[in-house]
Protein backbone atom coordinates (compact mmCIF):
# COMPACT_ATOMS: atom_id res chain seq x y z
CA UNK A 1 0.00 0.00 0.00
CA UNK A 2 1.39 3.39 -1.01
CA UNK A 3 0.73 5.79 1.85
CA UNK A 4 3.07 8.54 0.68
CA UNK A 5 0.19 11.04 0.58
CA UNK A 6 -1.29 9.97 3.91
CA UNK A 7 1.50 11.11 6.25
CA UNK A 8 1.72 14.73 5.04
CA UNK A 9 -2.09 15.01 4.98
CA UNK A 10 -2.36 13.66 8.53
CA UNK A 11 0.33 16.08 9.71
CA UNK A 12 -1.44 19.00 8.03
CA UNK A 13 -4.64 18.19 9.90
CA UNK A 14 -2.82 17.59 13.19
CA UNK A 15 -1.14 20.99 12.97
CA UNK A 16 -4.40 22.65 11.92
CA UNK A 17 -5.97 21.26 15.09
CA UNK A 18 -2.94 22.47 17.09
CA UNK A 19 -2.12 18.99 18.38
CA UNK A 20 1.33 17.56 19.05
CA UNK A 21 2.15 13.99 18.05
CA UNK A 22 1.88 13.09 21.72
CA UNK A 23 -1.57 14.70 22.02
CA UNK A 24 -2.92 12.87 18.99
CA UNK A 25 -1.29 9.57 19.92
CA UNK A 26 -2.86 9.68 23.39
CA UNK A 27 -6.28 10.54 21.97
CA UNK A 28 -6.05 7.72 19.40
CA UNK A 29 -4.67 5.15 21.83
CA UNK A 30 -1.43 4.49 19.92
CA UNK A 31 2.22 5.06 20.72
CA UNK A 32 3.90 8.29 19.70
CA UNK A 33 6.52 6.22 17.88
CA UNK A 34 3.89 4.45 15.80
CA UNK A 35 2.17 7.73 14.95
CA UNK A 36 5.52 9.20 13.93
CA UNK A 37 6.14 6.21 11.65
CA UNK A 38 2.70 6.69 10.09
CA UNK A 39 3.34 10.38 9.44
CA UNK A 40 6.73 9.70 7.85
CA UNK A 41 5.45 6.78 5.75
CA UNK A 42 7.49 4.12 7.56
CA UNK A 43 4.29 2.42 8.72
CA UNK A 44 0.94 1.89 6.99
CA UNK A 45 -2.21 2.66 8.99
CA UNK A 46 -5.09 0.22 9.06
CA UNK A 47 -8.53 1.37 7.94
CA UNK A 48 -9.64 1.29 11.59
CA UNK A 49 -6.73 3.49 12.62
CA UNK A 50 -7.53 6.01 9.88
CA UNK A 51 -11.11 6.19 11.16
CA UNK A 52 -9.89 6.61 14.75
CA UNK A 53 -7.51 9.42 13.79
CA UNK A 54 -10.28 11.15 11.83
CA UNK A 55 -12.50 10.97 14.93
CA UNK A 56 -9.76 12.46 17.11
CA UNK A 57 -9.21 15.25 14.59
CA UNK A 58 -12.98 15.85 14.28
CA UNK A 59 -12.80 15.85 10.49
CA UNK A 60 -15.77 16.61 8.22
CA UNK A 61 -17.03 13.70 6.12
CA UNK A 62 -15.37 14.98 2.93
CA UNK A 63 -11.99 15.14 4.68
CA UNK A 64 -12.51 11.68 6.22
CA UNK A 65 -12.92 10.33 2.71
CA UNK A 66 -9.76 12.14 1.60
CA UNK A 67 -7.82 10.67 4.50
CA UNK A 68 -9.04 7.15 3.64
CA UNK A 69 -8.15 7.56 -0.04
CA UNK A 70 -4.70 8.90 0.85
CA UNK A 71 -4.15 5.78 2.95
CA UNK A 72 -5.13 3.55 0.03
CA UNK A 73 -8.69 2.74 1.07
CA UNK A 74 -12.05 3.36 -0.57
CA UNK A 75 -14.02 6.37 0.71
CA UNK A 76 -16.67 5.57 3.29
CA UNK A 77 -19.18 8.38 2.83
CA UNK A 78 -21.25 9.06 -0.27
CA UNK A 79 -21.67 12.46 -1.89
CA UNK A 80 -25.15 12.42 -3.40
CA UNK A 81 -26.20 15.27 -5.70
CA UNK A 82 -29.11 17.15 -4.15
CA UNK A 83 -31.30 16.51 -7.21
CA UNK A 84 -30.97 12.70 -7.00
CA UNK A 85 -34.11 10.69 -6.08
CA UNK A 86 -32.33 9.30 -3.01
CA UNK A 87 -32.56 12.75 -1.41
CA UNK A 88 -36.21 13.39 -2.34
CA UNK A 89 -37.32 13.46 1.31
CA UNK A 90 -34.52 15.93 2.09
CA UNK A 91 -35.60 18.14 -0.81
CA UNK A 92 -39.19 18.09 0.46
CA UNK A 93 -37.99 19.17 3.89
CA UNK A 94 -35.90 21.97 2.37
CA UNK A 95 -38.77 23.22 0.21
CA UNK A 96 -41.05 23.17 3.26
CA UNK A 97 -38.58 25.29 5.23
CA UNK A 98 -38.23 27.77 2.36
CA UNK A 99 -42.02 28.11 2.07
CA UNK A 100 -42.51 28.49 5.82
CA UNK A 101 -40.02 31.35 5.88
CA UNK A 102 -42.24 33.50 3.62
CA UNK A 103 -42.54 36.46 3.39
CA UNK A 104 -38.93 36.66 4.58
CA UNK A 105 -35.87 35.51 2.59
CA UNK A 106 -34.26 32.09 2.93
CA UNK A 107 -31.34 30.50 1.08
CA UNK A 108 -29.79 27.06 0.76
CA UNK A 109 -25.98 27.28 0.67
CA UNK A 110 -23.12 24.82 0.30
CA UNK A 111 -19.72 25.02 1.99
CA UNK A 112 -18.48 27.54 -0.59
CA UNK A 113 -21.44 29.91 -0.09
CA UNK A 114 -22.95 28.96 -3.47
CA UNK A 115 -26.70 29.61 -3.43
CA UNK A 116 -28.34 26.30 -4.40
CA UNK A 117 -31.94 27.35 -3.72
CA UNK A 118 -33.79 30.45 -2.58
CA UNK A 119 -37.42 31.16 -1.76
CA UNK A 120 -39.61 33.69 -3.54
CA UNK A 121 -39.13 36.22 -0.76
CA UNK A 122 -35.38 36.25 -1.41
CA UNK A 123 -36.06 36.89 -5.10
CA UNK A 124 -38.49 39.71 -4.27
CA UNK A 125 -36.20 41.48 -1.79
CA UNK A 126 -33.14 41.20 -4.03
CA UNK A 127 -35.14 42.39 -7.03
CA UNK A 128 -36.45 45.34 -5.02
CA UNK A 129 -33.05 46.60 -3.85
CA UNK A 130 -31.49 45.92 -7.29
CA UNK A 131 -34.19 47.87 -9.17
CA UNK A 132 -35.71 44.77 -10.74
CA UNK A 133 -32.57 43.05 -12.01
CA UNK A 134 -31.41 39.68 -10.65
CA UNK A 135 -28.13 39.34 -8.74
CA UNK A 136 -25.06 38.97 -10.91
CA UNK A 137 -23.71 35.99 -8.96
CA UNK A 138 -25.12 32.79 -7.47
CA UNK A 139 -22.62 32.99 -4.64
CA UNK A 140 -23.25 34.89 -1.40
CA UNK A 141 -19.66 36.09 -1.00
CA UNK A 142 -19.44 37.40 -4.56
CA UNK A 143 -22.82 39.13 -4.22
CA UNK A 144 -21.63 41.02 -1.13
CA UNK A 145 -18.16 41.93 -2.45
CA UNK A 146 -18.77 42.72 -6.13
CA UNK A 147 -19.60 46.44 -6.65
CA UNK A 148 -21.70 45.43 -9.66
CA UNK A 149 -23.91 43.18 -7.56
CA UNK A 150 -25.63 43.53 -4.18
CA UNK A 151 -22.80 45.45 -2.50
CA UNK A 152 -24.06 49.01 -3.16
CA UNK A 153 -27.38 48.11 -1.52
CA UNK A 154 -25.73 46.87 1.71
CA UNK A 155 -25.81 49.93 3.96
CA UNK A 156 -23.56 48.36 6.63
CA UNK A 157 -21.19 46.76 4.13
CA UNK A 158 -18.09 47.04 6.34
CA UNK A 159 -19.72 44.97 9.08
CA UNK A 160 -21.32 42.38 6.78
CA UNK A 161 -18.30 41.91 4.51
CA UNK A 162 -15.92 41.84 7.48
CA UNK A 163 -18.02 39.13 9.10
CA UNK A 164 -17.97 37.10 5.87
CA UNK A 165 -14.18 37.39 5.68
CA UNK A 166 -13.92 36.20 9.27
CA UNK A 167 -16.06 33.16 8.43
CA UNK A 168 -13.90 32.46 5.36
CA UNK A 169 -10.72 32.58 7.43
CA UNK A 170 -12.27 30.25 10.00
CA UNK A 171 -13.47 27.82 7.31
CA UNK A 172 -10.00 27.70 5.78
CA UNK A 173 -8.43 27.09 9.18
CA UNK A 174 -10.90 24.24 9.74
CA UNK A 175 -10.29 22.77 6.25
CA UNK A 176 -6.76 23.78 5.21
CA UNK A 177 -6.83 21.58 2.11
CA UNK A 178 -9.86 23.27 0.55
CA UNK A 179 -8.32 25.17 -2.37
CA UNK A 180 -11.70 26.47 -3.51
CA UNK A 181 -12.21 28.23 -0.19
CA UNK A 182 -8.80 29.87 -0.45
CA UNK A 183 -9.55 30.97 -4.00
CA UNK A 184 -12.88 32.44 -2.89
CA UNK A 185 -11.18 34.39 -0.09
CA UNK A 186 -8.51 35.67 -2.50
CA UNK A 187 -11.21 36.75 -4.95
CA UNK A 188 -13.17 38.56 -2.23
CA UNK A 189 -10.04 40.39 -1.08
CA UNK A 190 -9.23 41.43 -4.65
CA UNK A 191 -12.36 43.58 -5.06
CA UNK A 192 -11.90 47.37 -4.74
CA UNK A 193 -12.25 49.01 -1.37
CA UNK A 194 -11.46 45.90 0.69
CA UNK A 195 -9.28 46.81 3.70
CA UNK A 196 -5.78 45.30 3.65
CA UNK A 197 -6.14 44.23 7.29
CA UNK A 198 -8.75 41.63 6.24
CA UNK A 199 -5.99 39.56 4.65
CA UNK A 200 -5.00 38.40 8.12
CA UNK A 201 -7.10 36.32 10.48
CA UNK A 202 -7.75 38.29 13.68
CA UNK A 203 -8.56 35.97 16.58
CA UNK A 204 -8.91 38.70 19.20
CA UNK A 205 -11.43 40.84 17.32
CA UNK A 206 -14.57 41.45 19.45
CA UNK A 207 -17.77 40.26 17.82
CA UNK A 208 -21.28 41.62 18.27
CA UNK A 209 -23.83 39.17 19.73
CA UNK A 210 -25.93 39.49 16.58
CA UNK A 211 -25.12 40.95 13.18
CA UNK A 212 -27.87 42.63 11.17
CA UNK A 213 -27.73 43.00 7.39
CA UNK A 214 -29.14 46.36 6.31
CA UNK A 215 -30.33 46.72 2.70
CA UNK A 216 -31.40 50.11 1.33
CA UNK A 217 -33.07 51.23 -1.85
CA UNK A 218 -34.02 54.89 -2.05
CA UNK A 219 -36.36 55.40 0.93
CA UNK A 220 -36.78 51.72 1.84
CA UNK A 221 -34.62 49.97 4.42
CA UNK A 222 -34.59 46.26 5.27
CA UNK A 223 -32.94 45.08 8.47
CA UNK A 224 -32.48 41.31 8.80
CA UNK A 225 -30.72 38.96 11.18
CA UNK A 226 -30.10 35.35 10.19
CA UNK A 227 -30.28 31.85 11.61
CA UNK A 228 -28.50 28.82 10.14
CA UNK A 229 -30.09 25.35 9.99
CA UNK A 230 -28.04 22.22 9.32
CA UNK A 231 -28.87 18.51 9.18
CA UNK A 232 -28.17 16.56 12.36
CA UNK A 233 -25.71 13.63 12.21
CA UNK A 234 -25.66 13.25 8.41
CA UNK A 235 -23.87 10.33 6.73
CA UNK A 236 -23.67 11.96 3.31
CA UNK A 237 -21.12 14.61 2.32
CA UNK A 238 -23.70 16.75 0.52
CA UNK A 239 -26.04 16.86 3.51
CA UNK A 240 -23.28 17.67 5.98
CA UNK A 241 -22.24 20.68 3.93
CA UNK A 242 -25.75 22.13 3.37
CA UNK A 243 -26.79 25.22 5.33
CA UNK A 244 -30.22 26.83 5.25
CA UNK A 245 -30.01 30.53 6.07
CA UNK A 246 -33.28 32.11 7.18
CA UNK A 247 -33.56 35.90 7.43
CA UNK A 248 -35.86 37.46 10.02
CA UNK A 249 -36.97 41.11 10.27
CA UNK A 250 -35.08 43.09 12.86
CA UNK A 251 -37.87 45.66 13.17
CA UNK A 252 -41.54 46.20 12.34
CA UNK A 253 -40.77 48.36 9.30
CA UNK A 254 -38.87 45.49 7.65
CA UNK A 255 -41.70 43.07 8.36
CA UNK A 256 -44.19 45.52 6.81
CA UNK A 257 -42.01 45.99 3.72
CA UNK A 258 -41.68 42.23 3.20
CA UNK A 259 -45.40 41.67 3.55
CA UNK A 260 -46.03 44.50 1.12
CA UNK A 261 -43.73 42.96 -1.51
CA UNK A 262 -45.57 39.66 -1.12
CA UNK A 263 -49.03 41.18 -1.56
CA UNK A 264 -50.88 40.60 -4.85
CA UNK A 265 -50.91 44.35 -5.49
CA UNK A 266 -47.13 44.46 -5.42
Amino acid sequence: MDTAAFGPLLKTWRLARRLSQLDLALDAGVSTRHLSYVETGKSSPSREMVARLADCLDLPLRERNSLLVAAGYAPRYRETPLAMPGLSSVNRAIESLLRQQEPYPAFVLNRHWDILKANEAAVRVNGHVLDGRPPKHRNMVRQIFDPDDLRPAVANWDEVAGDLVRHLHEAIAAAPGDDALRALLDEALSYPGVPARWRQRHLDQPLPPLLATVLRRRGDEFRFFSTITTFAAPHDVTLEELRIECCFPDNDDTATLCRGLASPAA
